[in-house]
C-alpha cells in the first residue's frame, strides 16, 4: 500500500506544482475518495528570508485511481512558521 500511496503523493504534487509554476514543499495529507485520491499539498507561494517567513498555500487535489489530475484548489495561505491547530 505505501508504494501506491508514494505514487499518487507525487503524481498529486508534481502536477500541481507544474501547473502553478510553484515550488514544492511537501504532502499533509491523503484519503482515498470514491472516484480516486485526495491529497492535500503545501507549494511555496512567496519565498522569504529568513526562509521561516515563507508563504505556503495549501492546495486540494483530486487525482483519479491512476494518478491522473482531475482537480485542484488553494484552501488556504500560511507562513512556514505557523503553527496549524
Amino acid at each position: 500500500m505505501s508504494n501506491l500511496l508514494e505514487k499518487i503523493a507525487e503524481s498529486a504534487l508534481n502536477s500541481v506544482a507544474s501547473l502553478t509554476k510553484r515550488k514544492p514543499s511537501g504532502v499533509v495529507a491523503i484519503n482515498k475518495s470514491e472516484g480516486g485520491w485526495i491529497v492535500q499539498v503545501e507549494l511555496v507561494e512567496k519565498e522569504s528570508i529568513p526562509s521561516s517567513m515563507d508563504v505556503l498555500g495549501l492546495y486540494e487535489v483530486t487525482v483519479d485511481e491512476n494518478g491522473n489530475l482531475l482537480e485542484f484548489k488553494r484552501k488556504s495561505l500560511r507562513n512556514r512558521a505557523d503553527t496549524e491547530e
